[in-house]
């Protein structure tokens, strides 16, 4: 019975829902910035009786809501609310009201889903049978947030947690679950080659740090065929290099910085030495010198085999198995999510947003757009995951 409850809550709240998501589309902000967007967050859960603090990990919003049993379990409920530095063009009458801001990846329907859970399960807080804890993140873009949050005590006590993020080639009203990796480790890579320089009419007098840099991307990208094992895949893209200081002189210094994904935790404990070793041996080769800074950035997203179950069985038994897609690839995207599940174990789904008979941009595109009838389903989906989590994992 309760199941139909959460169904009949959220519908009756979806207009109130679609107004929620409205206003955080209008007004979007950076990651790190989201201080009128929290101040409503907060707002919203106040009204609707949770407990609400504010400011944790900076401009995080945390509500938490306590049933009447004893369980001493606690379920943490996680969604994202910041924006992206890009210039809507949707022209939706509810388009960003800041200039080059956009909600292009979706946080606005993130943030309207964890609003309208906790709306739904606090109607049933008599019979709630232990405490859920909404994290409301900032800064999931910059991959800064959910660390912000977990130094400022956000996962104390959780037991487990969930999560989603929409997705536009997954029609709206059904969603995908994944078990194991869901998203990509992702770091950063910066690379130094100190050369010398010389006249560009006698390049045999100069070590040419142009030139190695390039032998060093070709090498990079040749050798992940050749020396990585081809079933754990590695995606290593230099996106910015600058060196030279005129065009008749060989440059004596080249900056490179990208970046590297990677879904295997072996690879990725061991691509920094992988690439420090081959940087250092091409520059060696020419008279150069090579140095690597690579950073840790998120680790990879590992679906909990049993808190995916659990969601996989929630929307099947609310939605059908037609309406639930088991994913079969993980994405080379970045997730820090990942962080939560360093101290619980965790599932993230994905949300269906496409519309039907019409173009879906992808992610973090300027005509990026949802169909509004998904956030209902996110809605249930949470509720209802949240509701049987206690008996699923009795």
């Amino acid at each position: 019975m309760t199941l139909h409850q959460i169904k009949d809550l959220a519908q009756t709240l979806a207009p109130r829902l679609i107004e929620i998501r409205r206003h955080l589309h209008a007004h979007p902000e950076l990651s790190g910035q989201e201080y009128q967007t929290a101040a409503y967050v907060a707002g919203v859960l106040s009204s609707s009786g949770l407990q609400v603090e504010e400011a944790v990990g900076k401009t995080g919003v945390v509500g938490h809501l306590t049933g009447q049993n004893s369980d001493s379990r606690v379920l943490a409920i996680r969604t994202d609310m910041d924006a992206l530095p890009i210039a809507e063009r949707t022209n939706l009458e509810f388009a960003s009201r800041h200039p080059g801001v956009m909600h292009a990846c979706g946080h606005d329907v993130h943030t309207t889903v964890g609003l309208g859970a906790a709306m739904v399960l606090a109607q049933l807080q008599d019979k709630l049978p232990g405490t859920v804890r909404f994290l409301f993140q900032p800064a999931e873009e910059i991959a800064q947030g959910a660390g912000w949050m977990v130094r400022d005590g956000a996962m104390r006590d959780v037991t487990h947690i969930l999560g989603m993020h929409v997705f536009p080639s997954i029609p709206a009203r059904s969603l995908g679950v994944r078990y194991g990796a869901l998203t990509a480790a992702a770091d950063d890579l910066e690379i130094f080659i100190q050369g010398e320089s010389g006249h560009g009419a006698r390049p045999h007098e100069a070590k040419d740090a142009i030139w190695i840099a390039a032998q060093v991307i070709t090498t990079l990208q040749q050798a992940i065929s050749r020396t990585q094992n081809p079933l754990r895949p590695i995606v290593l893209t230099i996106g910015q290099i600058s060196g030279g200081r005129a065009p008749n002189v060989i440059a004596d210094q080249v900056r490179m910085a990208g970046t590297v994904r990677s879904l295997h935790p072996e690879t990725h404990a061991d691509l920094p030495q992988w690439i420090e070793h081959l940087v250092t041996s091409i520059c060696t080769q020419y008279g150069a010198t090579g140095e690597v800074n690579y950073r840790r950035g998120v680790p990879s997203v590992q679906n909990d085999p049993a808190m995916t179950q659990l969601l996989e069985q929630t929307a099947v038994d609310l939605w059908g198995r037609d309406r639930v897609q088991l994913l079969p690839d993980p994405s080379l995207g970045a997730e820090d999510f990942a962080l939560y599940l360093e101290h619980a174990p965790g599932s993230m789904f994905r949300l269906g947003v496409g519309r039907p008979d019409q173009s879906n941009p992808p992610l973090h595109h300027p005509e990026f757009c949802v169909d509004e009838d998904a956030i209902v389903t996110g809605v249930v989906t949470f509720a209802a995951a949240a509701w049987n989590y206690w008996q699923f994992h009795g």
